[in-house]
């Protein structure tokens, strides 16, 4: 997701729009032609509650994946020909150090005041010995970055999320975060200037292409694994990262299954799992309040690793895709 965020400084215009949120919302612009026959989208719209209209979010997906193969990824291809990476990390940190204002705005509103004062200072060292974000110094100092927007806001104060939406040019999204970018737009500085929605975006279809590769290659449907993984990085992020272990789990198999008719099989044979005894198990011998710690620190440990493996694997991508492009320059 994809992914994967794109900034929200985008520009009014049509162009602008277009190259910024292709950048990271087209999760599913990966360049590949596996998609079920127009005659089962009217039977797979009703198979998932969170997606009542799939028929209409193939096409557009078809659309964006069109658009991404012939006018975002070569765009995107010249920019990283062209530019040095120590140039794409620092465009890449300034727009990252703009995100700051909308992340400190929405920690307020959503009553976060102690993150709302790290998340301050972080924008304020970045923006000023930082060089207006170009080096995070931040980072270097401790200050986490965090990520809040008026989508997961609205979340905190109760607006259901609404159907998932693939929109033209926009890409992913739901009803409740479709709506909100109106009001993160209006709260960046970047949108009221000419041209940095162009490079913004450029640069974040640039940093994506790992991740695209990834979906093209792995997936058997890649507008389910784009839903799946979309929803699922929503939840995460309304919910800071506490959900349980079973909740970060993507339930992509299952989804990618629906077409082949093994979904049933697939089910009882996560049922089978999920009964079995778990291998890390609490000595009986702890006290109450002792073992529920330790649980939740063999959890939280569990949860870490599997977190480090998908950064390792992410960065695997990445160098592949930097490979394939130094062959197809030589």
């Amino acid at each position: 997701m994809f992914t994967p965020s794109c900034a929200d400084n985008r520009q009014i215009s049509m162009l602008p729009v277009v190259v910024c949120f292709g950048a990271s919302l087209l999760a599913g612009c990966a360049s590949t032609d596996t998609a079920p026959s127009s005659g089962n989208l009217a039977s797979e719209a009703s198979s998932v509650p969170a997606d009542p209209y799939e028929g209409f979010n193939r096409s557009m997906y078809g659309f964006n994946m069109g658009l991404d193969k012939y006018f975002l990824k070569p765009i995107s291809d010249g920019y990283r020909f062209v530019t040095p990476d120590f140039m794409q990390t620092g465009v890449t940190n300034f727009f990252n150090n703009l995100k700051g204002i909308n992340v400190v705005l929405n920690d307020v509103l959503q009553g976060k005041f102690s993150q709302s004062a790290s998340d301050l200072g972080r924008f304020t060292t970045n923006s000023t010995i930082g060089m207006l974000g170009l080096f995070d110094v931040a980072s270097d100092l401790g200050f986490q970055q965090n990520v809040e927007d008026f989508g997961q806001t609205l979340a905190v104060w109760g607006v259901e999320q609404g159907p998932y939406l693939v929109l033209p040019v926009l890409g992913p999204t739901t009803l409740r975060d479709g709506g909100a970018i109106i009001v993160d737009k209006a709260a960046n500085p970047g949108t009221y200037v000419p041209g940095t929605g162009i490079i913004e975006g450029i640069n974040e279809r640039a940093n994506a292409e790992g991740a695209l590769n990834f979906i093209d290659e792995a997936a058997l449907d890649p507008y389910v694994f784009t839903r799946e993984s979309f929803l699922q990085y929503r939840k995460h992020l309304i919910n800071d990262g506490e959900a349980d272990a079973s909740a970060l789990e993507l339930d992509v198999d299952a989804a990618l299954d629906e077409d082949n008719g093994v979904g049933d099989s697939k089910k009882k044979s996560n049922a089978d799992v999920d009964s079995a005894p778990s291998v890390q198990t609490v000595p009986a011998t702890k006290a109450g309040n002792d073992a529920t710690v330790e649980a939740f620190e063999q959890m939280s440990k569990s949860v870490d690793q599997a977190l480090n493996q998908f950064e390792l694997a992410s960065d695997k991508m990445d160098k592949l895709g930097q490979q394939a492009v130094r062959k197809r320059r030589r």
